[in-house]
């Protein structure tokens, strides 16, 4: 029972203790006062019958007396008259039962006992004593006149105790409604969302409480932001590049093995070099710090043609040169980005120097990649074709190396194929278990990964077909498909069957439209959850945290896939409060073997376990990861250490 009920109950006790109690006094004084009136007119009556009775009693004229007894009787006041001569011999007696009425409660009689004297009156005539008269009145009268008096003194207590109910009610709901606020704080700060009450009540008390509860909010707010910064150093430290904000070499690489080597989801794009020509002469010309402020005017040029790609990744790999992945294939796009790029950099360039420049100052070499490509051999090739570039003083040059023309093309009528597989859903769909912590555990759920079948029946991985569905707008629609086959599935799975969402589906409000109704009404607690990646949660933060608290209503799961690498933090968690994130696969593959990436992931798990959220790591492949990620307290692993995607059944 809340507080303010407690408090409500105890003053309605009160108020029922003060009625009975004084109900009860009320009725005693009332009791006491009705019996002084009986006993006044047992005395008064005996008194009249005494001076009219005289002569007769005297004479002993028993007939007289009757007569005059039974007239006054008859009234109805009286229990018993009693008439003795001098002798104390009995003229006449007459007795009636006390009759109370019906509609007075034998307790209330029980409870108020009213029982009326016997007076008597010595009865002289002509100074000689001739008898005496006894009367008791009737009670009959006295408990009528109490029992009204009971009703309408508690018709009247009642209702002005739900009156003074009603108004106390009031006034401590509002007394206490900081309280109330202090309440959501608390399961706020529970749920690791930081609420703090601007308006403070005037009650001493309360106000304290408030203030106190403003503080701690704060406090553990300020606890988790330093040390999200301290985290956010960290990676600063040992994944980006100190002058350009970029991945460094180091990060690039492993993101780049990540996409192309182990995932194999990219599709078909295209690996970028850029190099900036001349570096060491420029620094020389103009100075390290014009110099700096031109790699980082570089740096932006490429970081807005990466966000035009669908997720890229770019980064700095020495002085000079940076790398971009994206998946646009047209050149002519990319031929009219890259002359942008250039000519702001020999803008600014000229700018630096005071001399006109008609030379480009970047030279670009690229190579085309597939899921059947190897990244090192693609960093390798695509810097070939740079300084292929700069040799030869152009912008651009591709490279026209073997790996180009081992990259086959797809059917022509490939793409209707794919249409038709989403459309007619003949979707194939896979999964890869996480497990918890060790191998021989049970799995905590299995990820759904969609595969399209080709000509000969055999699963196609995602990169071959995803950049055609992106081409058709169909991105949406497969997530359609995938959720009504894993549907079907649900629940006959031996575990939580995860779906991963695509950008385009969750910014479409259709599709959420969709998705609600399709999921509404069904029982799906601990049989489906929904994946996003971190970019696609951080783009679309504020319909991410609508949609999972309509998750949440429902209660089904959500996570975060490829956590820890998007250079603009994790303060999306505070929000979105996912039920676990997956640690992304390029801050697991070293981590048995390099310290920077052992603190980070350690720090990383801290976090989400200080939010409440559960913390998977992905891509794990030697037995020596997971011991070590087990130190780390990690609550569970994916990988193929655990074995590799198998046919959801």
């Amino acid at each position: 029972m809340s507080l303010v009920n407690q408090l409500i109950a105890a003053i309605f006790a009160i108020l029922i203790g003060l009625v009975s109690g004084t109900l009860y006094i009320m009725s005693e004084s009332s009791r006491s006062i009705l019996q002084d009136q009986l006993e006044s007119h047992a005395q008064d009556s005996a008194t009249h019958l005494g001076l009219y009775l005289g002569p007769y009693m005297a004479k002993n004229d028993s007939a007289t007396v009757e007569t005059a007894v039974n007239a006054i009787f008859d009234s109805g006041f009286y229990q018993q008259i009693i008439v003795t001569n001098a002798k104390q011999g009995i003229l006449f007696e007459k007795t009636a039962p006390s009759k109370v009425s019906d509609e007075i409660p034998t307790w209330f009689q029980n409870l108020v006992v009213i029982t009326p004297p016997s007076m008597y009156r010595d009865v002289t005539y002509q100074w000689q004593q001739v008898g005496k008269i006894y009367v008791r009145s009737s009670a009959d009268y006295a408990y009528d006149k109490l029992w009204k008096g009971a009703q309408d003194s508690i018709i009247l207590f009642v209702s002005l105790s739900i009156i003074c109910l009603l108004a106390i009610s009031s006034l401590i709901r509002y007394l206490l409604r900081p309280l109330n606020k202090v309440e959501q704080q608390a399961i706020a700060l529970s749920e690791k969302r930081y609420i703090e009450q601007e308006k403070l009540p005037r009650t001493r008390e309360l106000k304290r409480v408030v203030e106190a509860m403003n503080r701690m909010v704060h406090r553990v707010r300020g606890m988790f932001e330093e040390q999200a910064r301290n985290i956010e150093e960290l990676r600063r430290n040992a994944y980006q590049d100190n002058l350009t904000g970029l991945a460094n070499q180091r990060a690039t690489i492993a993101q780049l093995a990540e996409r192309i080597d182990y995932r194999k989801d990219f599709g078909k794009g295209t690996l970028f070099n850029i190099h900036l020509i001349n570096l060491q002469e420029i620094n020389h010309k103009i100075g390290m710090d014009k110099t700096n402020n031109l790699l980082k005017h570089l740096a932006i040029q490429l970081q807005d043609v990466s966000r035009q790609a669908d997720q890229s990744v770019l980064g700095r790999m020495t002085g000079a040169d940076f790398v971009l992945l994206t998946s646009h294939l047209n050149k002519d796009q990319l031929k009219r980005k890259l002359d942008k790029v250039d000519q702001e950099s020999r803008k600014l360039l000229a700018q630096f120097m005071d001399t006109e420049i008609s030379y480009p100052v970047i030279g670009v070499g690229s190579c085309e990649c597939s899921d059947l490509s190897n990244s090192s051999q693609l960093l390798s090739e695509a810097s070939l074709a740079s300084e292929e570039a700069v040799k030869d003083g152009v912008l651009w040059k591709e490279y026209n190396g073997e790996a180009k023309q081992s990259v086959d093309p797809q059917p022509s009528d490939w793409k209707q194929h794919v249409a038709n597989a989403i459309n007619q859903r003949k979707i194939f769909l896979q999964v890869q278990s996480v497990f918890n912590k060790s191998p021989n555990s049970m799995p905590i759920q299995d990820e759904i990964f969609a595969r399209i079948l080709d000509r000969d029946n055999q699963a196609t991985s995602a990169g071959e077909f995803i950049n055609l569905v992106k081409e058709l707008g169909l991105m949406a629609e497969m997530d359609r498909a995938v959720i009504e086959l894993a549907l079907q599935k649900a629940d006959t799975a031996a575990c939580p069957l995860t779906i991963n969402l695509s950008h385009e589906a969750v910014q479409s409000d259709d599709f959420i439209a969709w998705l609600s109704a399709r999921l509404k009404g069904k029982s799906l607690a601990g049989k489906i959850l929904f994946e996003l990646d971190e970019t696609g949660v951080l783009n679309n933060t504020d319909a991410i945290t609508h949609f999972r608290k309509s998750l949440k209503e429902l209660n089904i799961g959500f996570g975060v896939d490829h956590f820890g690498v998007h250079p603009n933090g994790f303060s999306y968690l505070y929000s979105v409060q996912p039920d676990y994130v997956k640690i992304d696969g390029s801050l697991i593959r070293e981590i048995d073997q390099n310290a920077e990436d052992q603190f980070f992931v350690s720090s990383l798990i801290s976090v989400a376990h200080s939010l409440d959220i559960k913390a998977y790591a992905e891509h794990v492949e030697r037995e020596s990861q997971l011991q070590l990620l087990t130190q780390l307290e990690i609550d569970g692993s994916q990988g193929y250490l655990h074995g590799s995607p198998r046919k959801l059944s």
